[in-house]
């Protein structure tokens, strides 16, 4: 008999369990810019590369799918969450549009993630998705969606560290700086510890 799963995590795929900087070279080759990962320095990128946000909207279209196809995982992200499968439910909610559902779980494949749930809202509003799976904490890398979450459930919420989302947390927003990390967040919530 499976055990029943301990906990139900929220978890954004891009920048989260892609690399947050793989977005950055194919920006720079379609722009024919030199910038770094670390001059991202709002999540907004139509500012970073001074282009407007059709222009963005419209180079995403063009370039989503090589995008999605082509990021790196997240340093041990898929270790990590091949650990978490068997205790936990993963249920990955994205701003993806929901025809990059194939290249999206083609990527899960290739790098051994597994998932019990794949939500692709196509918006940066999760809070409805992340309502509907009922899931118990959250893992981001857009601090905006970071601070919607944690105050409209009252759930704790793992930034990941980014240049772009510098700013004061509330108590509910935990900032950390690897997948190490975060596991041993998590293990330390999965022990009933009351404190993360």
């Amino acid at each position: 008999m499976k055990p029943e799963k301990f906990l139900t995590i929220g978890i954004d795929i891009d920048g989260t369990v892609t690399s947050p900087s793989s977005i950055v070279p194919l920006m720079n080759e379609s722009f024919g810019r030199d910038l770094r990962y670390e001059d991202c320095l709002e999540y907004n990128l139509a500012n970073v590369y001074q282009i407007t946000d059709e222009e963005f909207d419209n180079w995403l279209a063009q370039n989503g799918e090589r995008l999605y196809d082509e990021a790196p995982v997240h340093g041990i992200a898929d270790q990590v969450l091949r650990n978490w499968y068997p205790l936990h439910k993963l249920i990955y909610i994205s701003a993806r549009e929901a025809h990059h559902h194939d290249v999206t779980l083609n990527w899960f494949a290739r790098y051994q993630i597994p998932y019990h749930e794949v939500d692709l809202v196509g918006s940066h509003d999760k809070l409805a998705a992340a309502q509907k799976w009922g899931v118990d904490l959250f893992l981001e890398d857009r601090l905006e969606n970071a601070l919607q979450l944690s105050e409209a459930l009252q759930i704790p919420v793992f930034l990941f560290d980014t240049p772009y989302n510098q700013a004061r947390l509330p108590e509910l927003v935990h900032r950390v700086t690897s997948w190490e990390e975060v596991d041993h967040k998590i293990k330390t919530l999965s022990l009933g510890q009351a404190r993360v």
